[in-house]
């Protein structure tokens, strides 16, 4: 990598004002390109955490100048190609520049290596979908990557924000990215037909998403303490056929297009009922007939 000066931060007054806020004489300087919702989101908890934050909105451009320890580039990923090439002409020298995207690493950046101090990723492993909410970073695990002082402001970033920063050579940053999306978009895909059926038994829609966000929650907690396979729970962990079969016979009725959401889940959830163990073989081989008998009805 090519570094340029040496690390450390520059003296500046006992205090200064961001924002209507009162930054530490040493607080770090970050400078986020792109205020969409991570972006804002992660400079309004820097701010919080009493960093110097300066955030631009990318339809505003980029800045002639910026005078900061940390370049952020908080825009969708198909912008960082042209991003690393543009800040050339912008970073400091004893900058460092991180983005945040998960499916793509440190290189995507690399034309920046001889322009500044060196290249990084810190990706939030967290779901963000508003501007304004309120997000809690306290716990959610960080992938850090890139070169060594890119890494070092990327874990004091991270901390700064309660994160846990984590680093691992060699993983494959899609297939660590179709995990996360599983999670955070299949889970808001559950909710959404589990909705739905509440809905259709009489239940308003938003009331059904505050019961319903509850039992997530749970559902992330049993995942958290006890972890897999034993945070399963329902009719697939009991070989409950009978219920299961009483549920496809609703679905089928009331809401098909739920019908196979809920097929693929129960077929998901075998393997882990097995692997428990609690249920007998001769019990789970009837809830896998059943599924079958739903989805293939000529394999009979």
């Amino acid at each position: 990598m090519g570094a340029v000066g040496r690390p450390g931060l520059h003296v500046r007054p006992l205090a200064v004002s961001n924002e209507g806020r009162t930054v530490m004489a040493d607080a770090p300087r970050v400078h986020v390109q792109g205020a969409g919702k991570m972006g804002r989101t992660l400079a309004r908890a820097l701010r919080a955490a009493g960093w110097n934050v300066s955030l631009r909105a990318s339809r505003r451009g980029r800045p002639r100048h910026v005078d900061a320890d940390i370049v952020l580039l908080a825009v969708r990923d198909g912008q960082l190609p042209a991003e690393a090439e543009a800040w050339q002409r912008i970073v400091p020298p004893h900058a460092v520049v991180l983005h945040v995207a998960g499916a793509l690493g440190p290189d995507v950046l690399a034309p920046l290596r001889s322009c500044c101090r060196g290249v990084g990723q810190m990706h939030p492993l967290l779901s963000v979908v508003s501007r304004r909410g309120p997000v809690g970073f306290e716990g959610v695990h960080a992938l850090v990557a890139g070169d060594a002082s890119a890494r070092r402001w990327a874990r004091r970033m991270a901390r700064a924000l309660g994160m846990k920063p984590w680093r691992k050579d060699g993983v494959d940053r899609v297939a660590y990215h179709a995990a996360a999306w599983l999670v955070a978009g299949g889970a808001a895909a559950l909710c959404r037909a589990a909705r739905d059926i509440l809905v259709g038994e009489g239940i308003a829609p938003r009331q059904a998403e505050k019961m319903l966000a509850p039992l997530l929650r749970s559902v992330a907690d049993n995942v958290g303490h006890v972890g897999l396979p034993d945070a399963l729970s329902g009719v697939v962990r009991r070989g409950d056929v009978a219920t299961l079969r009483k549920h496809v016979q609703v679905l089928s009725t009331a809401t098909p297009e739920h019908l196979a959401l809920y097929l693929a889940a129960a077929r998901a959830q075998i393997g882990m009922a097995r692997e428990l163990g609690d249920t007998s073989a001769r019990d789970l081989e009837q809830v896998e007939r059943e599924l079958a008998s739903v989805l293939w009805p000529t394999a009979k």
